[in-house]
């Protein structure tokens, strides 16, 4: 999408920081012992306040507000009742979402509470090949 107005600029800012607010809340909320469907029952709760809806849910059906992917989970995981959250998990959350009209995705992955199984080299690799790449743009 081309934004080429004052208006366009903001729907998307908007729709960006639905996504953004929702993912930084995820995070916090995330603890052991808690369900991905929990943690993916209070994104939609956050996405509604926003007046965002689930990108995932409206454009093909998807069984959950968010994609949670955790330990070997590569992406895209569904939320479910029956995967619970444990310290040292590897966790990866992408929120996609629709905002009148306008829409945005946003993503992240973190080691939950202490790194126990040393899944933070994976996530502190991932940021520095970020990091490389946006100093090569």
């Amino acid at each position: 999408m081309s934004i080429s107005t004052e208006s366009e600029r903001n729907g998307m800012q908007q729709a960006s920081n639905a996504v953004a607010f929702t993912l930084k809340k995820m995070r916090e909320f995330a603890k052991p012992g808690i369900s991905t469907k929990q943690l993916d029952e209070y994104s939609g709760e956050l996405l509604a306040q926003r007046g965002a809806r689930s990108a995932p849910m409206l454009t093909y059906g998807f069984p959950g507000y968010t994609c949670i992917s955790v330990n070997e989970e590569a992406a895209h995981g569904m939320p479910s009742a029956n995967k619970i959250l444990k310290e040292g998990d590897l966790v990866n959350i992408d929120v996609s979402a629709e905002l009148n009209g306008y829409w945005a995705d946003n993503g992240g992955s973190f080691v939950l509470g202490e790194d126990i199984n040393g899944h933070g080299r994976l996530v502190d690799a991932s940021k520095e090949i970020l990091r490389k790449s946006d100093q090569q743009h």
